[in-house]
C-alpha cells in the first residue's frame, strides 16, 4: 500500500506528459515541416557563411592569373594596404621604458624576468633566455603563448622555448594580454578563460572600430623594439613562432613588421573556406575587422612577406582543418616559386590534434637554424622545466595590481569617449540611413515574401495561424499570425528575444494585446527562438551563453546580424499590409535586446506609426563604459559605430514615431534614468522606469 502515492503520481504524469509536450510544441512552426529538422538553428550562420564564400570566391578570381614577381609585388603593396585597413593604425611608438625585475642562471643558460610599456603605462611581461653557448651577436626567436592562463610559464611551452635555448638560440617569450601576469580581470571567472579575457573586452574595442589584433600586433612589433635594444641579438636573424592564439599572433606580427626574417606559425594557419566550413570564426584577436569584405585569407599572412623563410606548422586533427593548411600552403608556395624561392615556403605536418608533436617540434628547430643560419642537432631534447613562481616578474604577479596597468577596456574607454566627443551633435533621418546602410551591410529590399501556411489552432477569444515567411537567406522564418475575435485596434508586430513562445505564454505581453483588440504578428527572428542559436558547434567565445563567434563572421563580412533582422522586419512588415491592406497604422513593440533592431529598422519601413521598447539597451557608449557588461547586448551591436552615431540620435531622428521607452538599460543591466545624459533630456521619447509587466498595455494605450 506504501508505493500506491508512488503509482498514481506516475499515472498522473504519464496522462498529462502528452498534452505537456503538445503545449510546449504548438506554437513551433518548423515542427510541422520535417524536411527542414534541425536546419533552423543553423540558418543565421548558414546566411552569413555563404557571403562570406562569395567574397572568398572573388579574392580567388583576383589571383588566379598572378604568375610573375612584378605582378606578386603588386598583389603584397595591395595586400599591405588591406591589411591596414583591416588591423588599423597603430599608436606613435613610446619610451618601452624596459625594467628587469629578476634573473638567474640555470646549467647553459640566463633568465632576465622583465617588464616593458608597448603603449603608454601598458605593460607587457616578458622573459628572456640568454644561452651561454652562443654566437656574438646571437639569432633570437620571438616565442608567442597560445591560449594558456599562464602565458609563456606552460610546460607546453617551455619544452619548445628551452629547446630553442639549447640549440643557441635567444627567446623572448612574452605575456599576450589576458594571460600569464596580464589578466584583465584578476579574480573572476573570466580570469579563467585566455578565450574570454580576449573576446569581452574585444567586443568593446570593436565598436569603438578599432580590432582587438590591433592591440595584439602592436605588442609584438614593440617586442621586436625591445629586442633590438639587446646588444647579443644580431639584428638581421630574428625569427618569430608560437602555436594556436600564438601561432595567430606570429602570423600577424610577421606580415605586419618587416625586421622579422623567418616565421614558424603553428597550429593556425588554415583558409576561413575550410574554417567556416568546420569549427567557425574563433575568438576576438583572430578575427580582422572586414577581412574577408577586403580580399583577405590566412595564406596572406605568408604571401605578403615572400619570399623569407616560412614554415606552417600543421596536425591533421586539429580544431583548424588540415586542407585549409594545405591549400595555404600551395597557394603561398605560388609566390615564392614566381620569386625564385620555392625553398624558402615549408609545411610540416604530423597525425594530432591541437598539439605541438615531436615531429613537428624537430621540424621547426631545424627550419630555424637553417633559416637564421644557426646550424646545428634538430633533436627534441629533455628539459628541466622552470616553476611559474621561478618566471614570476611582478610582484603580486600581476601587472593590474602590482603596476596598475592600463587594459584594453581602459584604454579603449577612452578612445571611444574621444570618437562620441568628435560626433556631430544632430543628425537628420536622411543622414543616419546613409550611414546605418555603411557600416551594418544592410540591403534595403522590397521584395514581396514568399509564405507558406502551416496550420491554424482556434483558442477562446483569437485563432494562431502559423506561417513559414522567407527570410534573405535560404531559410524561412517561423511566425505567428494571432487574430482576436473582434479586431478594433492597429495591428501590432511584437519582437521578444525571449522567442515567441515565451512572449504567447501566461507571462507574455501577447495576451493584453489580443484582448485589447489588437492583431499581433509574433515571429522568431534570426537568431531567436526556434532559429537560435544561429551557429555551428565549435565556437570558443561563447560568454553568457551568447555565441560571440558568429557576430565574429559578421566582422570578417561586414554584414552584421543586425542588418539581416532589419531585412527580416521590413519582410514582416510587408506581410501585415497583405494581410490587412486597409490598416495603415502599425505598432512596433519589442522586448530585451531586440530594441536595438527593431530601431534601426523604424527608420526603412514606412508602416510604423509608434514604437514601444521594453527593457531596451539606452546606447551603444554604455557598452564602452561598462567593464561588467551584459554579452546579451552584443548581436544586435555594430562595431565601428561609435564615430558614427549612437542609438539617441536615432530616437531623436524619428519624433513622429513618438518611441516610448520603458525601463531602459544600462549595458551592465541596470536600469537607467532620463536624468542621467544631457543629450537625452531634449529627446523626443518618453521614458518610463519601473513599469511592471501587467501594466504595459496600459503604457500602450497612452
Amino acid at each position: 500500500m506504501k508505493s500506491r502515492p508512488y503509482l498514481i503520481f506516475f499515472l498522473f504524469i504519464w496522462t498529462i506528459l502528452p498534452g505537456l509536450c503538445l503545449g510546449q510544441n504548438e506554437f513551433d512552426v518548423y515542427n510541422y515541416w520535417k524536411y527542414y529538422e534541425g536546419e533552423p538553428s543553423k540558418a543565421l550562420y548558414k546566411q552569413m557563411a555563404q557571403l562570406a564564400f562569395g567574397q572568398l570566391e572573388q579574392r580567388r578570381k583576383d589571383m588566379k592569373d598572378l604568375k610573375t614577381p612584378a605582378q606578386w609585388k603588386q598583389r603584397q603593396e595591395t595586400l599591405q594596404s588591406k591589411l591596414a585597413l583591416s588591423v588599423g593604425s597603430f599608436p606613435e611608438k613610446t619610451p618601452l621604458n624596459p625594467v628587469i625585475t629578476g634573473s638567474f642562471e640555470k646549467n647553459g643558460y640566463r633568465v632576465e624576468k622583465l617588464y616593458f610599456e608597448s603603449r603608454p603605462r601598458y605593460y607587457v611581461t616578458a622573459a628572456l633566455f640568454i644561452p651561454q653557448q652562443r654566437a656574438t651577436p646571437a639569432p633570437a626567436i620571438i616565442y608567442c603563448s597560445g591560449h594558456t592562463t599562464e602565458g609563456f610559464r606552460s610546460e607546453t611551452y617551455q619544452q619548445i622555448i628551452l629547446n630553442y635555448v639549447k640549440k643557441g638560440f635567444i627567446v623572448l617569450a612574452f605575456d599576450p594580454i589576458g594571460q600569464g601576469e596580464r589578466s584583465q580581470y584578476p579574480g573572476t571567472d573570466l580570469q579563467k578563460s585566455a578565450v574570454k579575457e580576449h573576446s569581452y573586452p574585444g567586443s568593446q574595442s570593436f565598436l569603438s572600430g578599432r580590432p582587438p589584433a590591433n592591440y595584439f600586433i602592436w605588442d609584438g612589433i614593440r617586442t621586436v623594439d625591445y629586442l633590438l635594444t639587446r646588444k647579443e641579438v644580431d639584428p638581421a636573424r630574428i625569427g618569430i613562432t608560437g602555436r594556436s592564439g600564438g601561432g595567430t599572433q606570429s602570423a600577424y606580427i610577421a606580415a605586419l613588421d618587416h625586421r622579422i626574417l623567418a616565421a614558424a606559425p603553428e597550429c593556425y594557419i588554415t583558409s576561413f573556406d575550410k574554417l567556416l566550413r568546420s569549427n567557425g570564426p574563433q575568438d576576438a584577436e583572430q578575427n580582422l575587422l572586414h577581412g574577408l569584405e577586403n580580399g583577405l585569407d590566412m595564406a596572406d599572412f605568408l604571401i605578403v612577406r615572400a619570399p623569407k623563410p616560412a614554415l606552417i606548422v600543421a596536425t591533421t586533427n586539429d580544431m583548424f582543418a588540415i586542407q585549409g593548411a594545405r591549400d595555404a600552403h600551395a597557394e603561398a608556395l605560388n609566390a615564392y616559386r614566381a620569386w625564385g624561392f620555392p625553398q624558402n615556403m615549408q609545411l610540416t605536418e604530423d597525425d594530432a590534434g591541437h598539439a605541438s608533436t615531436l615531429k613537428n617540434r624537430e621540424a621547426s628547430y631545424a627550419f630555424f637554424q637553417k633559416a637564421l643560419n644557426n646550424p646545428g642537432d634538430s633533436t627534441d631534447e629533455k628539459v628541466q622545466y622552470l616553476s611559474p613562481l621561478e618566471l614570476q616578474v611582478t610582484t603580486t604577479g600581476q601587472v593590474v595590481t602590482d603596476l596598475k596597468s592600463e587594459t584594453i577596456f581602459s584604454i579603449n574607454k577612452e578612445f571611444s569617449q574621444r570618437l562620441i566627443a568628435g560626433r556631430p551633435n544632430a543628425q537628420s533621418a536622411t543622414e543616419l540611413v546613409e550611414k546605418i546602410i555603411k557600416i551594418t551591410g544592410y540591403r534595403p529590399s522590397t521584395v514581396t515574401p514568399e509564405t507558406i501556411f502551416s496550420g491554424r489552432a482556434v483558442k477562446k477569444g483569437f485563432t494562431i495561424d502559423r506561417y513559414l515567411i522567407k527570410g534573405t537567406g535560404d531559410h524561412y522564418l517561423p511566425i505567428l499570425w494571432l487574430l482576436p475575435n473582434k479586431i478594433s485596434l492597429e495591428p501590432v508586430m511584437l519582437l521578444d528575444d525571449r522567442g515567441k513562445a515565451v512572449a504567447l505564454s501566461e507571462e507574455g505581453f501577447a495576451h493584453s494585446l489580443l484582448r485589447a483588440g489588437h492583431p499581433v504578428l509574433l515571429p522568431d527572428l534570426s537568431g531567436f527562438g526556434e532559429l537560435s542559436t544561429g551557429y555551428i558547434r565549435g565556437g570558443d567565445s561563447v560568454i553568457e551563453g551568447v555565441p560571440l563567434n558568429l557576430w565574429h563572421l559578421g566582422i570578417l563580412t561586414h554584414q552584421y546580424p543586425i542588418a539581416i533582422r532589419m531585412e527580416e522586419i521590413g519582410l514582416l512588415s510587408r506581410f501585415i499590409q497583405n494581410k490587412l491592406p486597409l490598416q495603415k497604422k502599425l505598432i512596433g513593440i519589442s522586448r530585451g535586446t531586440l530594441g536595438t533592431d527593431l530601431l534601426h529598422a523604424s527608420l526603412f519601413q514606412q508602416g510604423f506609426t509608434k514604437l514601444v521598447m521594453i527593457d531596451p539597451l539606452i546606447s551603444f557608449e554604455s557598452i564602452t563604459l561598462a567593464k561588467d557588461y551584459q554579452t546579451k547586448y552584443i548581436p544586435s551591436s555594430i562595431p565601428g559605430v561609435l564615430a558614427y552615431y549612437d542609438l539617441p540620435d536615432l530616437f531623436n531622428a524619428i519624433p513622429e514615431l513618438k518611441p516610448i521607452l520603458i525601463n531602459p538599460r544600462h549595458a551592465n543591466g541596470k536600469e537607467w534614468v532620463d536624468q542621467e545624459q544631457s543629450e537625452m533630456r531634449n529627446s523626443y521619447m518618453t521614458i518610463r522606469n519601473g513599469v511592471n509587466e501587467q501594466d504595459y498595455g496600459r503604457h500602450l494605450r497612452d
